[in-house]
C-alpha cells in the first residue's frame, strides 16, 4: 500500500495535490511519502516480531534511495543502514543512523574506506574475499582495533530475477564461493585484526518467489552448524534483502513480509543469532513517484510518442533493465486513449520511461506520474546532456518540502575549470 491516491480526479501524495507541488517546484521532480516509508518499514518489522524474531536489526539499504531526509525518516523508526561506500556511510551518520547499526557491504572496499569505517565504529564489515579479509585485518591491526566481520558466502542459488540484479549465483561477482566458506572462516580465525562472528548472504533483488529464500536459508543453517562444530562463535546471520515490490499497481503480487518472516523463523529462529536484514527497494520503491510534464505529443505511422521532460537521466531502470513502471495522468480525464511510448528529450533511442502504454491524448503541459520511482530513481540519475538533477520532495500529511534542490547551471559548471593554456 502507498499513499498516492486520487481525490476528485486529482492525484495526491498524502494530503498534498501533486499539481500544487509541480507548480511550486517545477518538473521533473521526485516526490516521497513519509507515511509510506514509515508503513513499509513497520510492516516488515512487525512481521519479524510476530514470527518471534526479537533479536533483529533492519539495516536499510542506502543504495536504494540515499536522500538524507529519507534515511533520517527511517532512523527515527530505529533502522540501521547497509552501506556500500564511504560516502553512503557519511550520509547514514549525518542522517542519524547509529554507527553500531551500520554494516558495510560491497566487493571493492578500499583501505581508506576501511579505516574510516573502523574510526566511526560501525557494527560489521560484510567481507567478500580472502584478499579483503587480509587487507581489513592489516588495516585494523595497524589502528589497534579488531574488525567484526561476517563472511558473505555465495550460496549458488538462482533467485529467478533479472540477471543484472541477481547476486547469489556462482557466476555472480559477489561473495566467497560456497565450497570455500569454511576455509574462509578458518583463515579469518588465524588473523589478529578481524573477528569473524557472522554469516552473510544476499541472493538478489526483486524476488517474488519464496523458494529461492528457502534454499538459501537452509544452506545457511547447514553452514552455521558446521562452523559451530569447528569451534567458531557465530552471533549474527545477515540474510540480505531482495523482497520484490509491485511495479504495476494492482496487478503484481509480491511476497507477503509475514510469510517471509515465518520462513526465517522456521529455519533459523532457533539459531541463537541476531537476524539482520538489508531491505531497500521494499521500503523505498513505492514510497516515491517521478512527476513529469508533457512537452508535446508526436503521432507517427509506426509509433506514437509522448515526449516529456523527465528522461533516462531521472529513471534509468526502464533503459537499463527493461523495467516496467506504471504511468498515469496526474489529473484523471475522460478522453480518447491511444497507445504511446512515453519518452524523454535525451538524445538516445533508449531514452524511454514506458513503451506501448494506453493513455489519453495529452495537451502540452499535462502532468504524468511515474510510479514506484522511490528506489533506484534519483540515485541512478545523471546529468547527461547537462540536465540538472531533478529535485526531491518529501511529503508528510499536508506539508511538503524540497529535500534536494535542483541545481542551477552555474552550480553545475562550478565544479569544472579551464586549464591555463585555454
Amino acid at each position: 500500500m502507498d499513499h498516492f491516491l486520487y481525490r476528485d480526479g486529482a492525484l495526491h501524495a498524502e494530503d498534498v495535490a501533486i499539481a500544487e507541488m509541480a507548480e511550486a517546484v517545477g518538473t521533473p521532480f521526485y516526490c516521497y511519502s513519509t507515511a509510506t516509508l514509515q508503513r513499509h518499514f513497520s510492516v516488515l518489522d512487525e512481521a519479524l516480531a510476530s514470527a518471534g524474531l526479537s533479536d533483529r536489526i533492519i539495516c536499510y539499504s542506502v543504495k536504494a534511495n540515499s536522500n538524507l531526509a529519507v534515511i533520517a525518516t527511517l532512523a527515527k523508526l530505529g533502522a540501521g543502514a547497509d552501506i556500500v561506500s564511504q560516502g553512503e556511510m557519511v550520509r547514514a551518520l549525518k542522517a542519524g543512523i547509529a554507527p553500531q547499526k551500520i554494516v558495510f557491504s560491497g566487493v571493492g572496499k578500499t583501505a581508506e574506506e576501511m579505516r574510516a569505517a573502523l574510526e566511526a565504529g560501525i557494527l560489521q564489515f560484510n567481507v567478500e574475499s580472502l584478499a579483503e579479509i587480509d587487507l581489513l585485518a592489516d588495516v585494523a591491526q595497524a589502528m589497534g582495533k579488531v574488525a567484526k566481520i561476517a563472511l558473505r558466502v555465495n550460496p549458488d542459488v538462482d533467485a529467478g530475477t533479472h540477471e543484472k540484479i541477481s547476486t547469489g549465483r556462482a557466476e555472480d561477482k559477489f561473495g566467497i564461493a560456497w565450497d570455500d566458506a569454511e576455509a574462509g572462516f578458518a583463515h579469518a580465525k588465524q588473523l589478529a585484526g578481524v573477528d569473524a562472528t557472522g554469516i552473510d548472504i544476499h541472493i538478489g533483488s526483486q524476488i517474488t518467489e519464496l523458494e529461492p529464500f528457502r534454499l538459501a536459508f537452509e544452506k545457511v543453517a547447514g553452514l552455521l552448524a558446521n562452523l559451530r562444530a569447528q569451534g567458531h562463535t557465530i552471533e549474527r546471520l545477515d540474510l540480505g534483502g531482495g523482497l520484490g515490490v509491485p511495479y504495476s499497481r494492482g496487478n503484481d503480487t509480491p511476497l507477503d513480509p509475514a510469510t517471509y518472516a515465518a520462513l526465517i523463523a522456521d529455519i533459523l529462529g532457533e539459531a541463537g543469532c541476531t537476524i539482520m536484514l538489508e531491505p531497500g527497494r521494499l521500503i523505498a520503491a513505492n514510497a516515491g513517484i517521478l512527476v513529469t510534464r508533457v512537452i508535446r505529443a508526436k503521432q507517427g505511422k509506426a509509433k506514437n510518442f509522448m515526449i516529456v521532460d523527465a528522461a533516462m537521466t531521472e529513471l534509468m531502470r526502464p533503459t537499463l533493465y527493461g523495467a516496467y513502471h506504471d504511468i498515469k495522468p496526474v489529473t484523471q480525464i475522460e478522453a480518447e486513449e491511444l497507445v504511446w511510448d512515453v519518452v524523454g528529450p535525451v538524445c538516445e533511442s533508449g531514452d524511454f520511461l514506458g513503451q506501448d502504454r494506453a493513455l489519453p491524448v495529452p495537451e502540452d503541459g499535462d502532468l504524468l506520474a511515474v510510479f514506484a520511482a522511490g528506489a533506484y530513481g534519483a540515485v541512478l540519475g545523471s546529468s547527461y546532456n547537462t540536465r540538472p538533477a531533478a529535485p526531491e520532495v518529501l511529503v508528510t500529511g499536508d506539508q511538503f518540502e524540497v529535500v534536494r534542490a535542483r541545481p542551477t547551471y552555474e552550480a553545475m559548471l562550478s565544479r569544472e575549470s579551464l586549464p591555463d593554456w585555454l
